[in-house]
């Protein structure tokens, strides 16, 4: 497809009343804004459903690449034009025409409500990840430090560990908050062909990022990046594009394993928490770029932590990962969420499972004391003075929580908090005036305060 194959523009979105939200409508698609977040609902062809997404996001997406051609440069020296030439070479002959058309429709959605990207923007902006985390680490071969992948805590439960016996899914993103302060996007796709998929994600992105999803078909997802992980083959396929596909098109957990696998670049290397909502069953897939570990079970858990349990991808594709080491945040919530399973053992559900992501207790310290090493992770309030492979008080940890059960798959529905997942607020000004070292990052954070959970 080339620029322009979208049809124009039609008539201006509609604007109504619906309960206690004011619905934007255009064409099939519509969104609101609630407690922080943004729930838009796409449907129809590919071009049609991406010009949806486009046109209703038109003000956030200007924002959001407004920020992010100053920050690209901040943060690596190089312009963010020279990631877009690299994302065009990398991704858009390796991914489905239909992923093509629908990220043209966005531009030209938003293009038409007064937001000047081009379609190149935006498969840069969904490549984003795997550019910046692991194509340019390794262009730098060294010179370039970018080891931290601790994005996310997380957990999956279903059998005894449950309180029905159901499945329970629970996950908070961990990102520097310049970044992880879009992930308020709550994505509702529902496509002619395929699944339809409900999600948490970001304006612009066709699939997930932050991992937190129910599909059609019944499959749950979420997933934990494996951090030191550094392996990528930029001759192989993006991995905004297999989890896309594999949510759209498997029916079940088998296939949606195959589909990761096939031609994978490595890129976004995540220790994937899955479920079937039909059967009750439970998956670990842990997908590194030679190796690759599958367990499964219909009785008991898997937690994520940000480093990968499988020794090989732990010792021969990583590094540094922090698995043994209590002073770090994967070594910390590896044991304290162990710990958190086994303390409700038979008693998790919704409730109990917000509890957990709230969690505050940090067992190197034996303390409540929140920070990068607990399942609620901030950054912005440790001083790092135990482990001095992170810069102190930088604006960075959890800006979320989700929770799904089984019940709540079955209807597309989860509970989501957005800010934190216990509440516990951002404010930009007062972290700048304790913490001036992080003043040039002002003008592109936002506050986050206390927000309730919202189903």
């Amino acid at each position: 497809c080339e620029p322009g194959s979208v049809r124009a523009s039609k008539a201006p979105a509609a604007t109504m009343a619906a309960g206690d939200v004011e619905l934007t409508e255009y064409e099939e698609g519509y969104r609101f804004d609630k407690h922080g977040w943004i729930y838009l609902h796409i449907e129809g062809e590919p071009a049609d459903r991406g010009y949806q997404h486009g046109y209703l996001l038109a003000p956030e997406l200007d924002e959001i690449f407004g920020s992010f051609k100053e920050l690209t440069y901040e943060e690596t020296g190089k312009e963010w034009e020279y990631f877009r030439d690299q994302a065009v070479e990398q991704f858009s002959e390796r991914i489905d025409p239909e992923y093509l058309e629908e990220i043209q429709g966005i531009a030209a959605g938003a293009q038409s409500a007064g937001t000047e990207i081009t379609w190149q923007d935006v498969l840069t902006w969904n490549g984003y990840e795997e550019l910046l985390g692991y194509w340019w680490p390794n262009q730098m071969a060294g010179r370039y430090a970018n080891p931290d992948k601790d994005h996310c805590s997380a957990f999956i439960a279903t059998g005894s560990a449950t309180k029905d016996g159901k499945i329970v899914m629970a996950h908070n993103s961990w990102d520097a908050f310049t970044h992880g302060q879009y992930l308020n996007l709550i994505l509702d796709i529902e496509p002619v062909d395929g699944q339809r998929m409900f999600m948490q994600s970001a304006p612009g992105f066709i699939a997930s990022f932050t991992d937190f999803f129910i599909t059609g078909a019944g499959i749950m997802g979420t997933e934990t990046t494996m951090g030191g992980y550094s392996e990528y083959d930029p001759d192989e396929d993006p991995e905004f594009f297999r989890i896309r596909k594999a949510m759209q098109y498997a029916a079940d957990l088998d296939e949606f394993v195959q589909l990761m696998e096939k031609e994978n670049n490595g890129g976004y290397a995540n220790s994937w928490l899955l479920a079937d909502a039909n059967t009750g069953e439970i998956m670990r897939f842990e997908l590194g770029l030679a190796y690759q570990n599958v367990e499964r079970t219909n009785d008991g858990y898997f937690v994520g932590f940000n480093a990968a349990t499988d020794p090989r991808i732990r010792n021969l594709e990583s590094s540094n990962t922090g698995y043994d080491d209590v002073r770090t945040p994967a070594g910390a919530r590896r044991v304290r969420l162990n710990q958190l399973m086994e303390e409700h053992h038979g008693k998790i559900d919704v409730a109990v499972a917000q509890q957990i992501l709230a969690d505050h207790y940090d067992v190197y310290l034996e303390m409540e004391n929140p920070g990068s090493r607990t399942v609620e992770g901030r950054y912005d309030l440790d001083a790092f003075e135990y482990w001095p492979a992170r810069m102190p008080f930088a604006p960075q940890g959890a800006v979320d929580g989700k929770v799904m059960d089984g019940d709540m798959a079955q209807n597309l529905s989860f509970w989501a908090r957005w800010g934190s997942s216990s509440g516990l607020p951002f404010d930009v000004d007062e972290h700048i005036e304790q913490h001036p070292q992080w003043k040039h990052l002002a003008p592109y954070l936002k506050d986050r305060p206390t927000q309730p959970w919202t189903q």
